[in-house]
């Protein structure tokens, strides 16, 4: 069983997401802005990270870049979830690090396909 970092700013988003990877078996941990998600990363490390772009105190791009640039968190596989879905935001996604990017809405299907690829369950 895994565990999974869920970065997003909307309760109705967070819960969604948590419930779609609770069914695929992981444990869900939860954060609503950056500080919160850098502050679950000191109390624990996840198997993947599910990344909002637009966050109330920091770029989910910005976090992405942060994590990957760190030894501790650069091997977690990122996926960011967004609305943000121009070819330019997918490639700027990519460019920081991220191992896959998703639009939303999310399909849920496709989240727990790219999370079984990306942690090889």
């Amino acid at each position: 069983m895994g565990i999974a970092l869920v970065v997003d700013d909307s309760k109705t988003i967070l819960e969604m997401l948590t419930k779609c990877l609770i069914q695929d078996g992981l444990t869900v941990i939860t954060a609503a802005n950056g500080a919160e998600a850098m502050a679950q990363l000191n109390i624990q490390i996840p198997d993947i990270i599910v990344l909002d772009v637009v966050l109330p105190d920091r770029s989910g791009f910005e976090i992405c870049r942060d994590l990957k640039a760190e030894d501790a968190t650069s091997n977690i596989p990122i996926i960011i979830c967004s609305t943000k879905d121009t070819d330019m935001d997918k490639f700027w996604g990519k460019k920081q690090g991220a191992d896959a990017y998703l639009t939303k809405p999310i399909d849920q299907k496709e989240l727990s396909k790219t999370v079984k690829q990306l942690i090889g369950r």
